[in-house]
């Protein structure tokens, strides 16, 4: 798979190592030619300079034959104008554009053009590690309304089956995390010392969920 990089920066080098390693063809673009310096040696793939909107730099990139298009500069303007180019000229499905600004990202979610919003998602992985209870969602949709959320669940759920937690919060539980591996729950598992709970739910039952799980069960004798 063919797959061009709109800045080498620290992430798009990055990817491009990654990507090559993984055996896919890279092509990185930036308009520092001193920024290719963040490149290994060994790299194999092209190194293109100027702008990443510029159809003739796409086009001697091998954007006409990608599978996959990703806009990682320091500019959020040019990142989506790129990923637009990208998309809607030469017909890339598959493209992603870093966005510094949360309130734009949602915007351009909305619009069909996957984003990362980089200073977002940092700051909720401090939030979570922080302040487990409360914290901002692993992942929402592009509107908003559904929610990938870590659960904050009170020690007295240790022994219970997930379905039981299930029953008390009124919603599914996605997958549990357990030393560090994702297990997908049965009916039969039970939640264990350490293990982090994970739910699909509507934005607007989170409250409710949370309250639900962050009491002691009563356990029967």
């Amino acid at each position: 798979m063919h797959i061009v990089i709109m800045g080498c920066g620290r992430v798009g080098s990055k990817l491009a190592h990654i990507l090559e390693d993984k055996g896919h063809s890279v092509a990185i673009i930036d308009q520092s030619p001193e920024a290719f310096r963040r490149l290994r040696g060994g790299f194999k793939g092209r190194r293109i300079t100027g702008f990443g909107f510029d159809r003739d730099v796409l086009v001697e990139a091998g954007i006409e034959h990608a599978s996959a298009f990703v806009a990682v500069s320091s500019g959020d303007n040019s990142n989506v104008i790129s990923a637009r180019v990208a998309r809607e000229t030469f017909g890339i499905d598959n493209v992603v554009a870093r966005i510094y600004d949360s309130r734009r990202a949602e915007v351009y979610q909305r619009l069909g053009i996957p984003t990362v919003a980089t200073v977002r998602w940092t700051a909720d992985q401090m939030l979570r590690r922080l302040l487990p209870e409360g914290a901002e969602p692993l992942w929402r949709d592009p509107t908003g309304q559904v929610v990938l959320a870590e659960l904050h669940v009170d020690s007295g759920w240790i022994g219970e089956k997930v379905t039981a937690i299930e029953e008390a919060a009124g919603t599914r539980v996605a997958f549990l995390s357990r030393m560090g591996e994702a297990l997908v729950p049965t009916a039969d598992t039970v939640i264990q010392d350490g293990d982090i709970v994970n739910v699909m739910a509507h934005t607007g039952d989170m409250q409710r969920i949370n309250e639900a799980v962050s009491r002691r069960v009563e356990r029967s004798e």
